[in-house]
């Protein structure tokens, strides 16, 4: 399993962390705020999974805020995860995000596990 973490942000902002599983899954940890200033960041490094893994695993668990702009940088990951036939699955027990992905309505728009194990032991 190889690790990377994204640096470009001080890690009490946003945490980026990828873990790769074999050669088809990897494991997004997201911590701190998603924000307008860093929803972009976001984006970006779900695309690169996304372009690299058949499945992606984000886990929203160590997120503190969640605001429209990374709820929009999550839908479009889905949406992109859906157009390449990809998977992008979700474990979140955050009580922000929840209540972010619960007031928008969104929440039904995307595919969650209670585990990260769990969301792997279905990679296709």
């Amino acid at each position: 399993m190889v690790t990377r973490v994204d640096n470009d942000f001080p890690a009490d902002i946003i945490g980026l962390q990828v873990a790769e599983h074999g050669p088809d899954a990897r494991v997004v940890t997201v911590t701190g705020e998603i924000d307008t200033l860093t929803a972009p960041k976001l984006a970006t490094f779900l695309n690169e999974q996304l372009s690299a893994a058949q499945v992606v695993v984000v886990d929203l668990d160590g997120v503190e805020f969640l605001g429209s702009a990374g709820l929009s940088a999550l839908f479009e990951a889905n949406e992109q995860a859906n157009r390449e036939r990809r998977a992008l699955r979700m474990v979140c027990h955050s009580r922000i995000a929840n209540r972010a992905l619960e007031a928008t309505e969104l929440r039904d728009q995307f595919t969650f596990a209670d585990s990260v194990p769990e969301a792997l032991k279905h990679s296709t």
